[in-house]
């Protein structure tokens, strides 16, 4: 079943109406599909990616907001966790997960004791995930303000359902985004491009352990990502072992002093380690 649909989108700098015809494997009507897709011209560029929203940008209403994206599988959640671990005892976080039909990821943090169970929200996003990230970003939003209400948070985390590598965060919902890889699918993905590899702020290449019993040739990643990213910054981790995961927190920070969110944490008398931390490790 084929069906048609028209829309506005800005990318790369240009934004034209446009109508087009394609089918699904998968066959949804209107209804049950629920959102339009953005049609992209080419995987886009690092240099001329969109940049965070600063302007205007109110840091009391939502803090500082790091996404993290990727395929299924390659370590969002692991990395995820790895943040809260890294960052929690100085800063105030909270963290919203996203998955199609579960709660599977916050349940991963929650049973990891990654924070209090209450600074973790879960978004089933059904369809779609990339939609619930970039085309229709409403329940997140919502999400991270009412945590930010709840506990004055310095840093916001969010994950994406796992997707393609078309996928990538609207700047109206991510400050900085984190686009998460790994080895297992073989060293040809940096160079497959697609938004989540050229624009993201940060590119991880996860799972490194894995290269030799899966052949991929990390130098070769490392050429194709820097060809593919224009020279932006990707780095090799093992997230599960902790390994590369602080220079990915030192990448964080750095964008978060220089966005302005920091003044805004120093002016309310933070930043302050996420409250009730004691009890959680006591559990």
């Amino acid at each position: 079943m084929s069906h048609s649909h028209s829309h506005d989108h800005g990318f790369g700098g240009h934004s034209h109406d446009h109508s087009h015809s394609h089918s699904h494997d998968i066959r949804f009507s209107a209804a049950e599909h629920g959102h339009s897709h953005e049609i992209l011209d080419g995987p886009g560029s690092y240099l001329v990616r969109e940049m965070p929203i600063v302007e205007g940008r109110d840091w009391k209403e939502r803090a500082f907001t790091v996404g993290i994206g990727g395929p299924v599988g390659s370590g969002k959640t692991a990395l995820m966790l790895a943040l809260c671990l890294a960052l929690r005892e100085s800063y105030s976080i909270a963290a919203v997960t996203n998955d199609i039909f579960t709660r599977e990821d916050a349940e991963f943090l929650t049973s990891h004791a990654a924070l209090p169970t209450p600074r973790i929200r879960a978004i089933e996003t059904g369809g779609c995930p990339h939609a619930a990230v970039r085309e229709d970003i409403s329940a997140n939003l919502a999400a991270l303000e009412d945590l930010q209400r709840e506990f004055a948070t310095d840093i916001l985390l969010i994950e994406s359902g796992g997707d393609n590598l078309a996928a990538n965060y609207s700047r109206e919902l991510a400050d900085f985004i984190i686009y998460v890889i790994d080895v297992s699918g073989g060293d040809k993905i940096p160079r497959k491009g697609g938004p989540g590899i050229t624009q993201s702020d940060l590119l991880v290449v996860n799972k490194i352990d894995l290269a030799e019993a899966v052949g991929a040739d990390l130098d070769v990643m490392d050429r194709d990502a820097r060809r593919m990213r224009d020279g932006g910054p990707t780095l090799f981790c093992q997230v599960k072992t902790g390994k590369g995961v602080e220079h990915v927190v030192n990448l964080i920070l750095s964008a978060w002093r220089s966005s302005g969110a920091e003044a805004v944490s120093k002016a309310r008398g933070g930043p302050k380690p996420t409250e009730g931390l004691d009890a959680l490790k006591a559990e």
